[in-house]
């Protein structure tokens, strides 16, 4: 199986990861071919090789033209400045500070505009040799003003790109949607906002979703994700690392972050938003053949090498082998009330264990009892041994490491006319399988008056028709 890694030891931002997948070894011509088909015109993308921290990786510039024109001016070293009121993305790691030693090998500027055409740098004008400069000019129907998710989605409809890559692409635009609506207190259909809007952002997810089509690989995994401290400025202000965005989507996501001693912000809403989407898993990269690494450069002088790395390769993975190690913690009880069993029960679920369960046994004097059983996630032993001490009376609990085939799975929302009901999502090799959540589903039958039936045919049907659609949860 050929699958992606992304090495986050540097947080991700949206332009990194174009830049990452592109020095993958993609052909640049042919992206630039697929991205002409979003049809989005007033931006020239800059494409080129740097040399960072004796590291040689792939730098990508989404250069605004009108805001370009609009917002130079002068400053006393002679340096221009472009003054972007954009997504906070490209404030951060995107400011042109570049880090000592940096140089540029080739540089290849492809531009959308109308009728003019502009070949400069983002902020900062470098004297760095370019090996080719290539200027290509479009007209298009769109501009770049602020656009909420509904223009988007048809933009992106209305374009000539794969149909896996409009899905993809939609997925991202929505969960990033979603994090923005939450965390403003607004109506996902109601968010008119820059950081999804901006031509910058939509290049920069449009771009990597194109490139994983190309890269044609079938699972994607990440790193943990590292994270500066302090605040960045934003349209609404300053905001604390990670920003709100960041964190709502950090929610319930399964993605471990580090906070790394580093005054910067190292992990954007875009950057987070196509890892979330795109990723199976999380942690320490999976046993593979490596065929290829990528370095997507930051822009930012953090201190230390800036860059996203991306690997890609065969993974390892024989058909009698388990994919996954869980831990089981057992004990015996004899001498409690069921009440006080059934409360365990719910607290250690509340508590996020995998599963628990009791059995009947006989202990000794042939005294009816039960065996209590809880799987956790490796490294959680002690969280749920505490809630078993203090919940039940006893003494000692085994615990014990298993290994298991178990497929990969995910929450997808599916709408209905009376609500959101999430389905679980289950998938190895070609089997494939969902489940409607029964709470969901019973929520919906008892406050419609509708048998819970309906309800799971009615799901059932809708994830058939638009389940590579549905955003995952």
């Amino acid at each position: 199986m050929r699958v992606l890694y992304f090495d986050c030891f540097s947080g991700i931002s949206g332009d990194m990861t174009l830049g990452a997948l592109l020095d993958l070894g993609l052909d640049s011509k042919a992206f630039l071919q697929e991205l002409d088909k979003l049809k989005v015109d007033g931006y020239s993308i800059e494409i080129k090789k740097v040399v960072k921290n004796g590291i040689t990786g792939t730098d990508v510039n989404v250069i605004l033209h009108d805001e370009c024109e609009e917002h130079r001016h002068e400053d006393g070293d002679g340096h221009t400045h472009d003054h972007h009121h954009h997504d906070h993305e490209h404030r951060h790691q995107n400011d042109n500070e570049q880090a000592p030693g940096h140089s540029s090998e080739h540089n290849h500027l492809h531009s959308h505009d109308h009728d003019h055409d502009h070949n400069h740098n983002h902020e900062h004008q470098h004297d760095n040799d370019h090996d080719h400069d290539h200027s290509h000019r479009h007209e298009h129907s769109h501009s770049h003003q602020e656009r909420n998710l509904a223009d988007i989605e048809n933009i992106i409809n209305m374009s000539g790109l794969k149909p896996a890559v409009k899905a993809m692409s939609t997925r991202i635009f929505r969960e990033i949607a979603r994090a923005e609506a939450k965390v403003h207190g607004r109506d996902i259909s109601e968010v008119h906002f820059h950081e999804v809007g901006a031509i910058d952002s939509i290049v920069d997810i449009i771009g990597a979703c194109i490139c994983i089509d190309m890269l044609g690989v079938e699972r994607i995994y990440a790193s943990e994700l590292h994270e500066g401290k302090g605040f960045v400025k934003c349209a609404h202000g300053l905001l604390p690392v990670p920003v709100p965005a960041v964190m709502e989507m950090l929610c319930n996501s399964k993605i471990p972050l580090v906070t790394e001693n580093i005054p910067f912000e190292l992990v954007t809403p875009t950057g987070i938003g196509i890892l979330k989407m795109t990723c199976s898993a999380f942690g320490k990269m999976p046993p593979m053949s490596i065929e290829k690494t990528g370095y997507g450069m930051g822009k930012r002088n953090t201190g230390h090498f800036n860059a996203l790395r991306a690997v890609v390769g065969t993974l390892y993975e024989q058909d009698n082998v388990p994919n996954d190690e869980i831990s089981i913690l057992e004990t015996n009880i004899d001498n409690m009330s069921p009440e006080i069993l059934g409360y365990t029960m719910e607290k250690l679920l509340d508590t996020g264990a995998l599963d628990v369960y009791y059995t009947p046994i006989y202990m000794k004097k042939n005294r009816p009892s039960v065996m209590l059983t809880v799987l956790t996630k490796c490294g959680d032993e002690k969280k749920f041994s505490d809630v078993i001490f203090s919940e039940t009376s006893t003494l000692g609990i085994r615990v014990k490491r298993s290994a298991r085939f178990c497929m990969n799975r995910e929450f997808v929302k599916v709408n209905t006319m009376y609500g959101d009901v999430r389905v679980k999502v289950a998938s190895m090799g070609d089997i494939h399988k969902f489940a409607p959540e029964y709470e969901d589903c019973k929520s919906i039958a008892v406050k419609n008056g509708i048998p819970i039936t309906k309800v799971y045919e009615m799901v059932n049907e809708t994830y058939r028709q638009e389940g590579s659609c549905i955003a995952v949860q």
